[in-house]
């Protein structure tokens, strides 16, 4: 691992951004670089996961029916769309998206920041109506009591679920 501290932060200008690149070895993955980026002074924080190698552009879908499907490892490379249909949500690659590992559990939450900020910017109560809803469904199926999939397309086939459940295909690029 290596890790530079401090660096010029670009957006506080102080000399408190510290980065580090890591390479891991995930398993039925392969090996990966792990990046990432923290300011202590504006808490600014920039993270990505790369494989050393580009694979064929995938779709994972997987349903989290229980409470035990939560810690399903889930890989999102920052090329992936990651999308959740019956929260009507998605997000896609751009110049901020981020690769990361985490859990199905991590999916979820930061789906959860997403509405919840929607939530609290909100200026008409439909839209906060909406919110509080999809944050209803979302604690319900954080209970195991209401599933949904999850589905990752990764043009750079470098996003993965690891789950025997996981259905894995070939993503078709328009």
């Amino acid at each position: 691992m290596e890790k530079i501290e401090k660096e010029l932060c670009p957006f506080c200008n102080n000399k408190t951004l510290t980065l580090i690149e890591d390479q891991i070895d995930i398993p039925y993955f392969g090996k990966c670089y792990l990046f990432s980026m923290s300011c202590s002074s504006c808490n600014y924080n920039k993270s990505d996961v790369e494989a050393e190698e580009r694979k064929e552009p995938t779709r994972y879908t997987f349903e989290v029916k229980t409470k035990k499907d939560l810690s399903v490892r889930v890989i999102k490379s920052s090329e992936a769309t990651i999308k959740v249909p019956e929260l009507k949500m998605s997000v896609t690659p751009g110049p901020a998206s981020e690769g990361y590992i985490s859990n199905v559990e991590g999916v979820l939450e930061r789906f959860k920041k997403i509405i919840e900020s929607e939530r609290d910017i909100a200026e008409d109560d439909e839209t906060r109506i909406k919110a509080k809803n999809l944050l209803k469904k979302l604690w319900k199926v954080m209970l195991g009591e209401v599933s949904v999939k999850i589905i990752i397309e990764d043009p750079s086939g470098n996003s993965a679920i690891i789950s025997k459940d996981a259905k894995v295909e070939k993503l078709k690029i328009k």
